[in-house]
C-alpha cells in the first residue's frame, strides 16, 4: 500500500468509521454467518450483507473469505478484528473511568494476575499506589493462565499483567519486566510431610503419590515434568490439574497422599491459610521468574506508571522475595 492509499484509507475511517462497524466486524468472527448476525440483530440478511460491504469499502479490502463453511477473517480481517476488539474494550473502559471520577477516585485499572502471585505482595503495591492530585485508586482483578493474560493485555481487556514469560506466551506489541524469581517448596499434609522429610528427595517415590498441578503448557507444570524426566521418572498424571491456591490447601490438607510443588511465598501462604506442611527438600533450580507485561504502543497513563513503580517496591521490601530478587 502507497503513501497515498494509506492517507486515504486513514480519512475515510476517519470520517466514516463507528462502533457499529466493529461491533458488525466482531458479530460476523463470533458467528462465522451473515445470516446468523442478521437474526441476532433481528435484520435481514441483505442489510448486513450491505453493511459489511459499507464497511470493506472503508478500509478497501475485503475482511471475511467467504466458503461453504462460513466465514473466515482476512489477514486485513485478523488486523481490523484485533483493532476492534480493543477500541470497544477502550470505550467500556472510558465509561469506567468516568464513573470512578464522578465518585471521587482517581483512577480505575484492571490488572491481571496468575494464580500463584502473594497477595500480600499485591495488596502491598495497592496500598503503596497513590494517585497524582489525590484519590483512591480502585482495581478490578483478573485471575488467568499468563498466556490468557497477555491476550487479554494486548486487546485492552486489561491494563497491565503480572505472569510468567516463556517461549508459548507471545509477546508481540507487549514489553515486559522481570520482577523476582520464585524459589519452588514441596507441600503436603502434616503427617505425610514429616514422613517425606526423614528420607533424601527421591523422584521416583514422589512420583507415585497424588499430584496437583497446573493444565499442560503451563511454565510450572512442564518445568516440574522435566525434573522427573531428567531423573529418569515418568512425569506423574495429576489427580486434580489446578492452581487455585484454596483447593489446592484443602485437598491436601485432606488427603495422606496429596503434593504439590509451588513458589515458596505461595507455600507460606498455605501454610497460614489451609495448615498444609512444607516438605524440608532444598532444591537447586527456581521457578519461572515473574514479569510485569504491559503494551508498548503509546505513553503508559499515569495510574499504570504509578502502580508499576508500587509493584517494584513491594517486590523488594517483601521478605519472602527479597533474597530471591535479582537484577535484569
Amino acid at each position: 500500500m502507497s503513501t497515498f492509499e494509506a492517507t486515504d484509507v486513514v480519512r475515510r475511517l476517519t470520517a466514516r468509521l463507528k462502533m457499529r462497524h466493529l461491533q458488525l466486524l466482531l458479530r460476523i468472527q463470533q458467528h462465522g454467518s451473515l445470516t446468523r448476525v442478521a437474526e441476532e440483530m433481528s435484520t435481514s440478511q441483505p442489510a448486513i450483507t450491505n453493511a459489511l460491504a459499507e464497511v470493506e469499502g472503508m478500509f478497501g479490502a475485503a475482511l471475511f473469505d467467504r466458503s461453504a463453511r462460513g466465514m473466515a477473517p482476512t489477514a486485513l480481517g485478523k488486523v481490523a478484528l484485533a483493532r476492534a476488539q480493543a477500541m470497544i474494550n477502550d470505550l467500556g473502559h472510558l465509561v469506567r473511568d468516568m464513573e470512578t471520577v464522578a465518585t471521587g477516585n482517581a483512577a480505575h485499572l484492571h490488572i491481571g494476575v496468575i494464580p500463584f502471585i502473594s497477595g500480600q505482595m499485591l495488596s502491598a503495591a495497592v496500598q503503596r499506589t497513590l494517585p497524582e492530585g489525590g484519590g483512591r485508586l480502585t482495581l478490578t482483578i483478573h485471575e488467568g493462565t499468563s498466556d490468557q493474560l497477555v491476550q487479554q493485555l494486548r486487546d485492552h481487556t486489561l491494563d497491565i499483567a503480572i505472569g510468567r514469560p516463556s517461549t508459548t506466551v507471545n509477546i508481540d506489541q507487549l514489553e515486559f519486566e522481570t520482577l523476582y524469581d520464585q524459589q519452588p517448596r514441596l507441600v503436603a499434609g502434616r503427617r505425610l510431610a514429616a514422613q517425606l522429610g526423614r528420607h533424601r528427595l527421591n523422584w521416583r517415590q514422589l512420583a507415585r503419590l497424588d499430584w496437583i498441578m497446573g493444565a499442560p503448557g503451563t511454565p510450572i507444570r512442564e518445568q516440574v515434568s522435566d525434573i522427573f524426566l531428567k531423573a529418569g521418572v515418568a512425569p506423574p498424571t495429576p489427580i486434580i490439574e489446578s492452581y487455585a491456591t484454596k483447593l489446592m490447601g484443602e485437598l491436601i490438607v485432606s488427603s495422606d497422599k496429596a503434593v504439590s510443588i509451588v513458589p515458596a511465598d505461595i507455600a507460606d501462604e498455605l501454610v497460614r491459610i489451609a495448615g498444609v506442611a512444607i516438605v524440608p527438600y532444598s532444591f537447586d533450580w527456581t521457578l519461572p521468574p515473574i514479569a510485569l507485561f504491559t503494551r508498548r504502543e503509546g505513553p503508559k497513563p499515569d495510574a499504570i506508571r504509578m502502580f508499576a513503580q508500587a509493584l517494584r517496591v513491594a517486590c523488594k521490601q517483601d521478605p519472602h522475595l527479597k533474597e530471591r530478587q535479582t537484577e535484569y
